[in-house]
């Protein structure tokens, strides 16, 4: 029987009212209704499906399990393939405060599936900014409607973090390109949930220069698009083999290849040489919605957790031997874990939230929500994806034995989750890029702006556990400080120290954000707004974190300031 959803639509309402304090609240209340309907309805019951049956690959062509087709033209006839997008080039013009929401629902609901429509959204933005007006024209509108898809080419056999390495092949021919190459770990690089898909390709131009400085960016249709629109003949790239993976089994993952019969036929998107500034736009897109991912799956799998342990009946309470025996919810140390997943999904939440707000907010040429950007972007990508991990883990663990059994779906979760920590940039690199390029580059400016803000919160509150926070907030400005003084003097000594500064920094921004939310709770108890059980459980969450988690920190900035020194000093033959 499938596994139900159910969209945490109080929580996501108080995030997006409450704690940001968007204005128009209407209409964010019908698109949290509809998505909600969508992502219970159709999106979450094809989820066991999809991981029981994969997708097939036979004579070159793939095929998705029965019903995904469907349950991706409900999609795009809804128009939430096109949520975000400028209405100039069909799209609603919601802001991506709302889409990042919206994909939070479907994430959870079938996270394979889903995946195809994050992909899409990274593409049509990649193209609306890089893209010139002859290619917006032919291929933007089919991409927006969800006609067409989009996928990201950049890994090959020697290249997957090393991007440099790339050494497909680009030669100009008239107003196009010929394509030559192979790309490895292509997501979505075929299906049949679609008419065509767009291709954008890294790949190297003659004497091109070495390095990340000579990749130039094409898009690379599967089929070619004649001037009318109309779909041609197949261009010279097709999926050769797709693999068999831990998780995610409904997402086809490719080995996809440009050039059996002379080269496929691409277009320059942006400049020649300028391919890894315009595939950062893709690339800093989809880093956000995978951290979303991450929160989605830890969403699902706390749902499922929390259902269980409300009806599994297992052992007298330990305050009463003599007592007839109670459902685990009772118990303790089910408890704690439950409170554990709860808390950190709230806190995620907010993070990612308030990120996607610093999005919308930076597309009106705001220059400080811009840094916001850059400065959360890695927390949120390698944070939640970390936290995906344990949380879902943590949920087998309270299902026990049945937890590991396949027919309860809570392993799925778990499995599908291993991968978000690793693809669109490892979490190292996502800590290298937090400490060398958004704490470095301005000397910690933006980092201090933010930590300017939390000081200003535990100045104003009188929440309880203000003083935990404050801690919080001094070991990452005491880290932050340490890592400005080796980043450049010695940078191995502060790549050592960057995973446990990253693990740091969400840790303060998630307890900044939850001791703000239950504050606004406190104040909501009592003007007798809101549900009581709801506003209580929020102020819970809080000191759950206050008392569990933001105590690490003093622990991590010693490890930032001491730990890389061990690491450093284990030779390769010690290992």
């Amino acid at each position: 029987m499938p596994v139900p959803y159910t969209a945490p639509l109080a929580d996501m309402r108080f995030v997006l009212s409450r704690l940001l304090g968007i204005a128009d609240m209407e209409t964010a209340d019908a698109v949290l209704e509809e998505a909600a309907k969508i992502a219970g309805e159709v999106f979450a019951p094809l989820n066991e499906i999809g991981d029981r049956q994969g997708v097939k690959f036979e004579n070159g062509k793939i095929t998705m399990p029965p019903g995904f087709r469907d349950a991706y033209q409900a999609f795009v006839a809804g128009g939430w393939n096109g949520l975000p997008v400028a209405e100039e080039h069909g799209g609603q013009g919601l802001p991506w405060l709302l889409a990042i929401a919206v994909q939070e629902m479907m994430q959870a609901a079938n996270i394979g599936l889903a995946l195809c429509g994050l992909l899409n959204q990274g593409a049509i933005e990649l193209l609306s900014v890089h893209g010139d007006d002859r290619l917006k024209q032919k291929f933007l509108p089919k991409l927006v409607e969800g006609a067409w898809a989009g996928t990201m080419n950049l890994t090959e056999p020697q290249a997957g973090s090393d991007v440099g390495a790339v050494k497909s092949k680009a030669v100009k021919e008239g107003d196009h390109y010929r394509i030559t190459g192979q790309k490895i770990f292509i997501s979505y690089g075929d299906h049949d949930l679609t008419e065509n898909i767009l291709h954008l390709v890294l790949a190297r131009l003659p004497a091109a220069a070495e390095g990340t400085r000579g990749l130039s960016l094409f898009l690379v249709p599967k089929i070619l698009v004649n001037d009318d629109g109309s779909l041609g003949k197949a261009n010279d790239v097709r999926a050769v083999s797709i693999e068999h993976k831990l998780g995610q089994h409904v997402s086809p993952t490719c080995v996809m290849t440009y050039g059996d019969n002379g080269g496929a036929e691409g277009y320059l998107v942006g400049q020649e040489g300028g391919g890894i500034a315009a595939m950062f736009t893709m690339m800093n897109n989809a880093r956000i919605s995978v951290g979303v991912q991450g929160l989605a799956l830890m969403e699902r799998a706390y749902q499922q957790a929390r259902d269980f342990a409300k009806t599994r009946v297992q052992s007298r309470p330990i305050e009463n031997p003599k007592a007839a025996p109670v459902t685990i919810i009772h118990h303790p140390d089910v408890r704690r874990m439950l409170l554990s997943m709860k808390a950190h999904n709230e806190a995620a939440r907010a993070l990612a939230y308030t990120c996607a707000l610093a999005v919308d907010e930076a597309k009106q040429e705001n220059s400080a929500a811009a840094l916001r950007v850059d400065l959360l972007t890695p927390i949120v990508k390698g944070w939640l994806t970390d936290l995906a991990n344990e949380m879902t883990s943590t949920g087998v663990q309270i299902f026990g034995g049945m937890g590991y059994i396949e027919e309860t779906g809570a392993a799925q979760h778990m499995r599908d989750a291993r991968i978000l920590a690793i693809y669109e940039g490892t979490n190292g690199i996502q800590a290298n890029d937090l400490v060398f390029r958004k704490l470095g580059r301005d000397n910690g400016a933006a980092f201090g702006v933010l930590i300017g803000e939390v000081e200003n919160f535990v100045a104003a509150t009188k929440q309880k556990n203000r003083e935990a926070l404050a801690d919080a907030v001094g070991a990452a400005k005491d880290s932050a400080a340490w890592l400005l003084q080796n980043v450049k003097s010695n940078p191995a000594l502060a790549a050592a120290a960057a995973a446990p500064f990253l693990r740091l920094c969400g840790n303060m921004l998630g307890g900044y954000y939850l001791l703000r939310m239950a504050e606004l709770a406190q104040d909501d108890l009592a003007a007798g707004n809101g549900g009581a059980d709801f506003l209580k459980g929020k102020i819970i969450s809080a000191d759950f974190f206050a008392a569990h988690v933001l105590p690490q920190n003093a622990a991590l900035a010693e490890t930032v300031k001491s730990g890389g020194g061990p690491v450093l000093a284990m030779s390769e033959a010690m290992f």
